[in-house]
């Protein structure tokens, strides 16, 4: 297994949409997993609840709740992160999202939030608790195009992000 340096897993993740069809070994999938629910969260309430969509009938029903159904027909793995409670619960989410996405990453998994138009309506589907809704949809498979992340530095990947330049987004005051 290959180890990616933080600085430059973060610079050389994508967004990968398009999967093979390797599947994920289950060591694998309890990392992702386990890396969500590393992530911190306000009083360490851990808000939320981690839905592995496995059932084909739910996958394709939720493939039409998101904006971009073709990410969920083609992953390998499918996370739907459940929320409740009060409090910053999407800045909790997001958090746990994000140590998800990049342990993939950091296993040459790659991987892609999706959003839901109608949270009520991806909530239901997935089965939502009392109090509970969707905050994001994470898809995971190997990416059909790959990527090597030491083909360059974590500074040429930043040159090459299309992003707004940092300059553009830090005031000092």
């Amino acid at each position: 297994m290959a180890v990616v340096e933080t600085e430059l897993a973060i610079a050389s993740r994508r967004e990968t949409r398009r999967y093979d069809q390797r599947p994920i070994p289950p060591e694998f999938e309890r990392s992702i997993l386990d890396a969500g629910r590393l992530a911190g969260s306000a009083k360490n309430k851990q808000p939320w609840r981690f839905l592995v969509v496995e059932t084909p009938a739910v996958r394709e029903r939720l493939a039409e709740a998101v904006f971009e159904p073709g990410n969920v027909r083609g992953a390998r793995l499918i996370i739907a992160l459940m929320v409740s409670g009060k409090g910053p619960t999407s800045f909790d989410a997001g958090r746990a999202a994000q140590n998800m996405l990049l342990a993939a990453w950091d296993l040459g998994v790659g991987g892609s939030p999706n959003g839901m138009p109608d949270r009520e309506s991806a909530g239901e589907i997935l089965g939502a608790r009392e109090g509970e809704s969707p905050a994001i949809v994470l898809t995971f498979g190997y990416p059909a195009k790959l990527r090597d992340p030491s083909a360059r530095t974590a500074d040429e990947w930043s040159e090459r992000a299309r992003r707004r330049p940092l300059e553009d987004l830090v005031e000092r005051i």
